[in-house]
C-alpha cells in the first residue's frame, strides 16, 4: 500500500512544481522589467525627464514620479496617442505648455504617449516618453479599462 502511495506522489509532484513555479522561471525566461515612463512635457508642473510609473486604475491613469504626480480620470480624457512625436493635432491646441516636449529628433519608433484631458473646462496635456516594447501591454489595458481608443501610429522597422 505504501509503495502505491509513493508512486502516485512521484507523478504528482512535477505537476505541482510546474503550477507553483512561475513559467518564466521554469523556462529560464527573465521576468519583464517594469516600464519606466519619463515626463517629456505638457501643461503640468513636473520636472522634465522625471522618471516614474504609470498606473492604470479602474477609473483613471495616474502618473507618479519624484517630481510630482497627475491623475487623469478616463471620463475627462479626450485623446490618447502613441507616436514617434507629438502630433500636429496636439501641437495646434491652444495650451499653456509648462514644458514643450523636444521631439525634433524623433525616430521611426513610437516613444511618446500623449494624453489630452479636459478638467473643469481647462485642457491639459501630458506627454510621456516610454520604450515601445514596454508600452505594448499598457495599450490593451488602457483601452479595456477606459473604453477609449489609443491612436497608435504604425511604423515599419527598416533596420
Amino acid at each position: 500500500m505504501r509503495l502505491d502511495w509513493e508512486k502516485r506522489t512521484r507523478k504528482i509532484w512535477p505537476l505541482v512544481f510546474m503550477i507553483l513555479v512561475p513559467s518564466s522561471a521554469a523556462f529560464g525566461i527573465e521576468p519583464t522589467r517594469e516600464a519606466v515612463f519619463q515626463y517629456a512635457g505638457g501643461t503640468e508642473k513636473i520636472e522634465i525627464d522625471c522618471a516614474g510609473k504609470l498606473e492604470v486604475t479602474l477609473e483613471s491613469l495616474v502618473f507618479k514620479c519624484p517630481g510630482g504626480s497627475v491623475v487623469m480620470p478616463f471620463s475627462t480624457i479626450t485623446l490618447m496617442q502613441f507616436r514617434p512625436d507629438v502630433s500636429r493635432r496636439v501641437r495646434k491646441l491652444k495650451l499653456k505648455w509648462t514644458t514643450y516636449p523636444n521631439t525634433l529628433i524623433a525616430g521611426k519608433q513610437n516613444q511618446y504617449f500623449t494624453i489630452v484631458c479636459k478638467k473643469q473646462g481647462v485642457t491639459q496635456v501630458v506627454v510621456l516618453r516610454v520604450d515601445p516594447l514596454s508600452m505594448r501591454p499598457y495599450l490593451a489595458e488602457i483601452e479595456l479599462k477606459s473604453g477609449k481608443r489609443v491612436e497608435v501610429m504604425p511604423y515599419e522597422d527598416y533596420s
